[in-house]
């Protein structure tokens, strides 16, 4: 059976870092086992992105496996994306914002880019947190008028989905890019969050379970039931 969401996984490989960082009023998320758990009860949404990266050697082998398709690992952090996209911005004069984490995290995270990448445009910037939808609105139809070249949000699952959608729909034409918890780890950890050998034995969510506790509960879980609901798909749909 065909999956919507591996399709798309599938179709956003094929693109070259070119397109990604030119190719105006697009918007990308990211999916983990863990977060494609929450993808498959919500499939509408997040068949909105115009793509969808495979974030995790977990889900790159899986889609190997059962679907016979090779695609690359692409997460939104230093080991990754987020670096292209710094440095492209940097080198051609592109402005970045970003929704995320919380405000003293934020701050701290956009200092640590600018210090890596002096030549860096930061167009605003502004914690994850909403007290309703109208002021995520608010900010929404802000970061319009603003018409940063990026934007970078990281809100948690679902959250930055709906929120980078609704930027979308009030009109944004940059380029959006959820990042999960990306911010937060640069705060916390430097700009450098995974060690080189953890990115190289591909043993980063080991490395997350290790220096944030509350992530195992969720990675446990998705270790029991994403396998059995991705095969669940691959054979019913």
């Amino acid at each position: 059976m065909k999956s919507v969401l591996v399709d798309k996984i599938v179709k956003t490989d094929a693109m070259g870092d070119g397109l990604l960082m030119e190719a105006r009023g697009r918007v990308y998320t990211f999916l983990n086992p863990v977060s494609y758990l929450y993808a498959l009860k919500n499939k509408g949404l997040f068949a909105r992105f115009d793509g969808i990266f495979a974030d995790g050697s977990i889900l790159v082998s899986a889609i190997r496996l059962l679907y016979g398709r090779r695609v690359t690992r692409r997460s939104f952090d230093m080991t990754s994306l987020a670096p292209v996209l710094l440095k492209y911005a940097e080198e051609n004069r592109k402005s970045v914002y970003i929704v995320a984490s919380k405000q003293e995290q934020v701050e701290r995270a956009v200092g640590i880019f600018k210090e890596r990448y002096p030549g860096l445009i930061v167009a605003g910037y502004r914690n994850g947190y909403f007290s309703s939808d109208d002021e995520q609105l608010r900010e929404a139809e802000h970061i319009v008028e603003v018409a940063p070249d990026f934007i970078i949000v990281g809100m948690g699952a679902l959250m930055q989905e709906r929120f980078l959608l609704k930027v979308k729909d009030a009109g944004y034409g940059g380029i959006g890019f959820t990042c999960g918890g990306f911010i937060h780890q640069t705060a916390k950890d430097e700009i450098e969050y995974y060690p080189a050998w953890a990115d190289r034995m591909n043993l980063r969510f080991v490395y997350r379970m290790y220096k944030e506790p509350h992530t195992r509960k969720r990675y446990l879980q998705a270790a029991v039931l994403f396998p059995a609901r991705f095969i669940w798909e691959r054979l019913f749909g």
